[in-house]
C-alpha cells in the first residue's frame, strides 16, 4: 500500500491513434483531484508508427520484441524527465481488445519500466475487469467523475472523448464516489479519428486531416452512413466497447468515394456514433464537454453541435488540458489501484461489481496484484 495523504503521480497514455506518448501529473489522494502539474509529449517516428501498426491486432505470444522495445523506450524517455514522482501509471499500447473472447491486450512491461525510472509503476490496468465480465473500457469514467468535481459542476454532464475510438461518459457530479451506483454511465459510441487516420494515410500519406481540411471539402454521403449504422454495435446496449479496428468496413463503405467526400463521410460517421450514443443517457446533460484530438477538428465539432441538443465544447473552455487528459487519468488511477481503491464499475465497463485491479511493480521486478 502507498503512503496515506496527497501523492505526485505521474500518468503516459500511448492511444490507438498511435501518434505518441502523452505524460502529465496529477497531485491527489485518489479521490480528489488537488492540483495538475506538469506534461510533456514524445511523438512517434514514421518509423516507430509503421512497426506498431504492424503489431495491432496481435496476442501475447507473437513476435512482438521491436514493438515492444519501441513501447518502453518511448516511455522512458518522457517518462524520465519527471522528478520527484511517487508512483506511475502506464497504460501501455493496446494492441488488441477483445472482451467476450481472447481478452484484451496493452503491450508494455511496466516491471521494466519501474526498473528503468527507479519509481513504482502500476500497470495491466484492464485484465482484472475483464476477468471479472468487464468490458475492460473506457477507465477514464472515474477520473471524468473527479473532474466534474473540480470544475464545481452541479448539474449531469458528458465528456466526450475523440480520440483513435469514441467514448462517452455521463457524469452525476452530486454523486458521493464513482463507483455509487448512478454516478457514471459510460461506453464507447463508436469509431472517432483512427479510420480517419488510416484514410490519410493510405490516400494522401498523411497522419491525420489537419483542422478537418479535407473535410470541409467534401459533402458525406448518406448511403454510405446508413450503411455504417446498420452494424449490431449500435443496436447494443451499454456498457461496450470496440477494438480500434472493428470498423474496418469504414474505409469499404467510402472506397468508391473521392478524398475529400470520403474524408467528409468518415467524419460524418464518427459523429452520429456519438448522437446515437446520447439515446442512452440516464438524463439529458447540461452540456458536453470534448477531449481527445477531435476536438481539433471544427467540422467534427461542428457536426456535433448541429446534432445535439446541448452546448458542446472542447475541455479547455473549463479548464482542463484535452490533450492531456487520458494521462492525468491514469496518473489518478495509478494511486487508486495503489490504495485498493475501485476505478471501474458496472456503469463503467459492465462488470459484475466495482473492481481495481493492476500490477503494482517496484523496482528491482517486485511485482504484485492488486485486486
Amino acid at each position: 500500500m502507498m503512503r496515506t495523504g496527497p501523492v505526485k503521480a505521474l500518468g503516459a497514455m500511448s492511444g490507438t491513434s498511435l501518434d505518441g506518448v502523452d505524460a502529465a501529473v496529477v497531485v491527489t489522494d485518489g479521490v480528489t483531484i488537488l492540483e495538475f502539474g506538469d506534461s510533456a509529449y514524445r511523438p512517434y517516428s514514421e518509423a516507430e508508427q509503421a512497426v506498431l501498426r504492424a503489431a495491432l491486432g496481435k496476442w501475447p505470444g507473437a513476435d512482438l520484441a521491436a514493438a515492444s522495445e519501441i513501447v518502453l523506450g518511448a516511455h522512458r524517455e518522457v517518462l524520465s524527465r519527471f522528478e520527484g514522482i511517487d508512483v506511475v501509471g502506464f497504460h501501455g499500447q493496446t494492441l488488441a481488445h477483445e472482451p467476450r473472447g481472447r481478452g484484451t491486450h496493452q503491450l508494455g512491461d511496466g516491471a521494466a519500466l519501474a526498473d528503468a525510472l527507479g519509481v513504482p509503476v502500476v500497470w495491466d490496468f484492464r485484465s482484472a475487469d475483464v476477468a471479472l465480465g468487464g468490458e475492460g473500457a473506457p477507465l477514464a469514467p472515474f477520473f471524468h467523475w473527479a473532474c466534474a468535481k473540480w470544475i464545481g459542476a452541479d448539474k449531469p454532464l458528458c465528456f466526450l472523448n475523440l480520440g483513435g475510438v469514441g467514448n462517452l461518459t455521463w457524469v452525476d457530479p452530486a454523486a458521493a464516489k464513482p463507483e455509487a451506483p448512478g454516478a457514471l454511465l459510460a461506453f464507447d459510441t463508436g469509431p472517432a479519428n483512427a479510420p480517419l487516420n488510416d484514410l490519410m494515410t493510405q490516400r494522401r500519406g498523411l497522419a491525420y486531416d489537419e483542422g478537418g481540411a479535407l473535410a470541409q471539402q467534401g459533402r458525406v454521403e448518406e448511403g454510405a452512413l446508413e450503411l455504417f449504422l446498420d452494424e449490431g454495435f449500435f443496436r447494443r446496449m451499454p456498457p461496450k466497447s470496440l477494438d480500434r479496428d472493428d470498423f474496418s468496413v469504414m474505409l469499404d463503405l467510402v472506397r468508391e468515394l473521392g478524398d475529400a467526400d470520403a474524408a467528409a463521410t468518415m467524419t460524418g460517421m464518427a459523429a452520429t456514433a456519438v448522437m446515437v450514443g446520447m439515446e442512452h443517457c440516464p438524463s439529458p446533460p447540461d452540456r458536453v464537454l470534448v477531449t481527445g484530438g477531435g476536438r481539433k477538428n471544427p467540422v467534427m465539432m461542428e457536426m456535433l453541435r448541429a446534432g445535439l441538443d446541448c452546448p458542446v465544447a472542447p475541455v479547455e473552455d473549463v479548464g482542463l488540458d484535452g490533450d492531456m487528459l487520458e494521462a492525468q487519468a491514469f496518473a489518478w488511477l495509478a494511486v487508486r489501484v495503489a490504495r485498493g481503491l475501485p476505478t471501474s464499475a458496472p456503469g463503467t465497463t459492465g462488470v459484475a461489481t466495482p473492481v481495481g485491479g493492476g500490477q503494482l511493480s517496484r523496482p528491482e521486478r517486485r511485482s504484485e496484484s492488486v485486486a
